[in-house]
């Protein structure tokens, strides 16, 4: 049984607008996915699908085997959700707040405390646990928000922005809980968020959102090999050998090679960077050897050789890029 599944689900709201465009995506236990894109991709609207806040205008969803739209209390007793602006009871404590959500969802008060408890030390809360909301900072507010989505123990836990208003030292120890999570309890975690340098950090696999469309999903390096695809349809993997050339520095998108030697040969296309720094466009990690052998073959001496392969952020670029021109029919 999938954690997630979105079958070509569509949603359209009253005036028309098209929030969500028949995305699928389709989730294991235990899998850490982040669910990428800017403001207005759809993510929140998707999130708010899998847990019964809304109803698609099209297509299926369920989590766990469960639809959303029939059954949502039985998703909220197996999700946890923690939104980008935490919204709790300024009146209270953060563990009143702790167990006022623990009654909520069928916990007794004793387990309630001493959950949360647990949960406000993890997240170096403790010290705060009998301060009123109205004294807590953003972060803190934030780190509340995810105990409170943790405190009954979800099977799936829905994160909207969880790093927002974090210090970096907050953030890192927010990512360390998510992999813990995922690594030793099998929690499933979607994942919301705009910040595709942390995303990479920490999950497993992506989707990439694009004005309610799914661009790609997959692996990092099976995102990789899509935004190698769309870089320059006409080029086609070389058969392996030492005559290929090079790719042309400026024409497609492919692993960048950082070559410090007393000279490249002139049949290369490269990028001189420095006095003796070049560097030099390949598909994939094999050509490495290949390039550096014909280097070392034309009588220059290589001193260092590494290597940077796309970022999520480049390979969300270069996928956008591509819709925009398909768009324009270019």
């Amino acid at each position: 049984m999938k954690a997630v599944a979105l079958t070509c689900v569509s949603k359209i709201f009253p005036g028309g607008k098209k929030a969500i465009d028949s995305v699928s995506i389709h989730l294991d236990e235990g899998e850490v996915f982040g669910f990428l894109g800017p403001n207005g991709a759809g993510k929140t609207t998707t999130v708010k699908l899998l847990n019964g806040m809304l109803t698609p205008t099209g297509g299926k969803c369920h989590v766990f085997g469960i639809n959303p739209s029939m059954e949502p209390e039985k998703v909220h007793a197996l999700s946890g959700v923690m939104t980008e602006h935490a919204q709790m009871y300024d009146s209270l404590t953060g563990l009143q707040n702790l167990v006022f959500y623990g009654a909520v969802f069928g916990l007794s008060a004793a387990i309630s405390v001493k959950r949360g408890k647990a949960l406000l030390k993890q997240l170096e809360l403790e010290d705060a646990m009998d301060q009123k909301l109205t004294t807590y900072s953003t972060g803190m507010r934030q780190r509340l928000s995810l105990a409170r989505a943790l405190l009954h123990e979800p099977k799936i836990l829905f994160l909207d922005e969880p790093t927002s208003g974090l210090d970096p030292e907050g953030a890192r120890n927010v990512h360390a809980m998510i992999r813990k999570l995922a690594q030793e309890k099998g929690i499933t975690v979607f994942l919301c968020t705009h910040q595709l340098r942390y995303a990479q950090e920490i999950c497993t696999r992506y989707g990439l959102m694009d004005q309610g469309r799914l661009l790609a999903a997959g692996t990092l390096e099976d995102l990789r090999g899509q935004a190698y695809s769309h870089g320059q349809p006409s080029l086609q993997p070389p058969e392996p050998g030492l005559s290929q050339k090079p790719l042309h520095y400026n024409t497609y998108p492919g692993i960048t090679i950082k070559i410090e030697a007393d000279g490249i040969p002139e049949a290369f296309s490269y990028k001189k960077v420095g006095s003796m720094a070049f560097e030099v466009k390949a598909r994939s990690y094999e050509e490495i050897p290949a390039i550096v052998q014909r280097i070392v073959e034309a009588g220059n001496k290589v001193y260092h050789v590494s290597s940077n392969q796309l970022s999520l952020e480049d390979i969300y670029f270069i996928l956008t890029e591509n819709q925009k021109k398909e768009k324009n029919g270019l």
